[in-house]
């Protein structure tokens, strides 16, 4: 389908590389999926497999950023490597930097800024590793308290590359990603609304952004879904997503993995462009790809007061 009213065609599924863009992250068993060798040639090697096999089975839509270590880097060299792949949509954002220096056990593995600086400093860097590719840049973890959307030199500044043809993003997180979605849907330069698109947690623990992604989408808005397993809380390897939890029940009785079975719900939600898949192996993307088979998904109802998911996410290490 198309990526909002008027954006490229993309695939329902998308990868997404904040998982092997860098060697920490907080994803659910990743020393199991990782290994031990947390090498940038390695990491390099990971990503290149997951997207070959992305892209043969159809997806058209990555999603990188310039806070997931080398992702945009590896990306770019993937692109090049593959002849261009030319139908390929990127996705980036900008507002956070990756400071670990590629070490997993750093204290602080990226630092947030949401500032003109920021921008103008992270275009120019994505822009020069992705080139044309790159056709949605979002602001990463938007919040309205962090100011951007009272900032009028940084509104201009975006509303300049809107006017290059630039689509214009949000991406929100947290208890409170509704007020946010809402309040951006408002937000305008010179009587033009500024964005077009949404990249949002929605999941079958944390679906309360569900009815402001509707109102996005109803104005045209694209509409991302990210997380959609919870990080791996939704997988068989999940604390929610096991043999003997609600979900891991239900895909069992029906024949389907825990994560497909938990895809294939944010699929079906009528106002959803493109679910991301964050898999970090070829064999868990080929998973996630599982849930395009399943025509009317009916998971069990498993929802968390948002407050209690979100400080639990906060409370994963990267690891």
């Amino acid at each position: 389908m198309r990526l909002g009213r008027d954006g490229p065609w993309v695939s329902r599924i998308g990868i997404g590389l904040a998982a092997i863009g860098r060697p920490a992250y907080i994803t659910t068993n990743r020393a199991g999926d990782l290994g031990t060798d947390r090498s940038r040639d390695a990491f390099r090697t990971r990503t290149w497999q997951v997207l070959d096999a992305a892209y043969a089975h159809g997806v058209r839509y990555v999603d990188v950023a310039r806070s997931y270590g080398s992702a945009e880097e590896f990306l770019g060299g993937w692109i090049a490597n593959r002849g261009g792949a030319g139908d390929v949509v990127v996705g980036s954002k900008w507002g956070y930097a990756y400071v670990a220096g590629w070490d997993p056990t750093a204290a602080v593995q990226e630092v947030k800024e949401l500032s003109l600086a920021t921008f103008e400093r992270q275009y120019r860097e994505t822009r020069a590793l992705l080139g044309h590719h790159l056709q949605l840049y979002q602001v990463h973890s938007l919040t309205i308290e962090s100011g951007v959307l009272d900032d009028r030199p940084l509104l201009d500044a975006l509303a300049q590359r809107r006017s290059e043809g630039l689509m214009l993003g949000i991406t929100t997180t947290g208890p409170n990603q509704a007020a946010t979605i809402r309040r951006a849907l408002d937000a305008r330069v010179d009587g033009v609304p500024l964005f077009c698109s949404v990249q949002a947690t929605w999941n079958l623990l944390e679906p309360s952004a569900g009815p402001a992604l509707r109102e996005a989408a109803a104005s045209g808005w694209a509409v991302i879904v990210k997380e959609a397993v919870a990080n791996g809380r939704l997988t068989r390897a999940g604390d929610a997503g096991g043999t003997e939890s609600p979900l891991g029940r239900a895909a069992a009785a029906t024949g389907v993995e825990p994560d497909a079975l938990a895809i294939a719900a944010a699929l079906a939600q009528p106002w959803v462009s493109v679910v991301l898949s964050g898999a970090a192996t070829v064999d868990q993307l080929m998973g996630n790809l599982g849930s395009l088979d399943i025509a009317s998904p009916d998971p069990p109802e498993i929802a968390e007061p948002p407050v209690d998911y979100w400080a639990a996410r906060s409370a994963r290490p990267w690891t």
